[in-house]
């Protein structure tokens, strides 16, 4: 993306080759599923009927487990329209895959537009009942490749709760107010400033690793969240239809190979482990049922490179 000069750098964290992505453990530049997040112990109960998913963080389910769909290689189908380039990406997951029911059938379009937006919309059919929560884990460090940590860069994230976790990372099933806590990011705050203050939660997650409830009236795509770079004048807004967005500061991004905190992602989806809150927007997909989510990432330049938010 261009800065306030208009010089193009990569703003995203990536490799070079399709066998580095699917032999890393960080999930740069993934698309995520079948559940995006934790499920607690790997196990869920639906329809009465107790489902063991594959354990691939500590004792708990993580992004889809050991063969998620980050592992898999999608068949891309390359298109061009009037509003720009694209990939729509399929993939069926069968009945059993990382231990969850029913086979899977999903399509997942990437549109460039010319307006610098970066939309992923998501859609999925099953045969059977199933959770599923999709997103795109993309690391974004918008001062562009070799340029230090993100700890500059400035956030605001249209949430006034957010989902505190255990020891383990997993919610403790409330919904707590961001308000006098170092997530409350309603306002233009450096990611760096408060990431270090002796907090429970950042302490568990060592930084930022937190799923935020975002401001909802209807259905549809609402603004969750911008971030700003103030030496280049780069932007990235996120809009979804999700109810959450999870952001992740790249606290164990160190040896792979990126540096510590060398992207920050922002994950739009539901909230973790719902298959085992029945308090939380349910996950569960159903025959007849078509499952679609829709986000939007659009960049731009700060006016005037004057550093703040319009």
């Amino acid at each position: 993306m261009r800065d306030r000069d208009g010089t193009l750098d990569d703003v995203v964290l990536g490799f070079e080759s399709l066998g580095r992505y699917l032999n890393q453990t960080a999930y740069i530049g993934a698309l995520i599923g079948r559940y995006a997040n934790r499920i607690a112990g790997g196990k869920f109960t639906l329809d009465g009927k107790t489902f063991s998913l594959a354990l691939n963080n500590g004792p708990n389910h993580l992004h889809g487990g050991i063969k998620g769909f980050d592992k898999v290689v999608w068949k891309p189908e390359p298109f061009t329209d009037d509003r720009g380039v694209g990939l729509t990406l399929r993939h069926t997951s069968p009945d059993g895959d990382e231990g969850y029911p029913g086979t899977l059938k999903l399509a997942v379009r990437y549109q460039l537009t010319a307006e610098d937006e970066l939309e992923v919309e998501y859609e999925a059919v099953t045969d059977a009942p199933t959770p599923i929560n999709l997103t795109q884990h993309s690391y974004f460090n918008l001062a562009g490749p070799d340029s230090g940590d993100i700890l500059g860069h400035q956030i605001m994230i249209r949430a006034d709760r957010f989902l505190p976790v255990d020891s383990g990372l997993i919610p403790t099933g409330a919904l707590a107010p961001v308000a006098n806590t170092p997530l409350d990011l309603r306002t233009v705050t450096a990611i760096g400033a408060r990431i270090r203050e002796p907090d429970p939660q950042l302490e568990y997650a060592r930084g930022y690793d937190h799923s935020f409830v975002l401001r909802r009236g209807a259905p549809g795509l609402v603004h969750a969240a911008r971030v700003t770079e103030s030496s280049t004048g780069r932007t990235l807004d996120v809009s979804t239809t999700e109810p959450g967005l999870h952001f992740y500061s790249g606290n164990f991004l160190d040896g792979h190979p990126f540096a510590e905190r060398a992207g920050f992602s922002l994950e739009t989806q539901h909230y973790p482990d719902s298959p085992n809150h029945a308090e939380f927007p349910s996950t569960i997909l159903r025959p007849g049922e078509r499952y679609r989510s829709r986000t939007v990432f659009a960049f731009g330049v700060l006016p005037g490179g004057s550093g703040l938010f319009r």
